[in-house]
């Protein structure tokens, strides 16, 4: 069964696990990787961040869109030109990917340790 056929109680689960998802799948390509880091510094413009990864500027519009579809990345408008996009991280997903790392190294910590245990208990 998948996390998208989970019904009743487990709902929040289920959205949780499906934005954990869209955060790996946006964070999958490089050229977003570097974004996310660019702006994990400063906010940014789309014409900066192509210019300092070095891609089109159609191409960096198409990324920081699957970037903002994620959630990882949030638009607003420059104070002084509403043309202009100003872009930045939001840091909710980042926590949700925080919070399941720490549970899925917990679980090989666990693991390790039963399997230690286990030898020792054998000698």
């Amino acid at each position: 069964m998948s996390v998208l056929d989970v019904k009743g109680p487990d709902v929040a689960t289920a959205n949780t696990a499906e934005r954990l998802d869209a955060t790996l799948e946006s964070l999958a390509d490089p050229v977003r990787r570097r974004t996310v880091e660019l702006l994990a510094r400063r906010p940014h413009r789309s014409g900066e961040l192509a210019a300092t990864i070095g891609v089109t500027p159609s191409a960096m519009s198409k990324h920081l869109r699957v970037l903002r579809r994620s959630g990882v990345v949030s638009e607003r408008s420059d104070e002084l030109d509403a043309r202009v996009r100003i872009y930045s991280l939001d840091s909710a997903p980042m926590a949700d990917l925080r919070a399941w790392l720490a549970r899925t190294e917990q679980g090989w910590v666990d693991q390790l340790s039963a399997f230690r245990d286990h030898l020792e208990s054998r000698e």
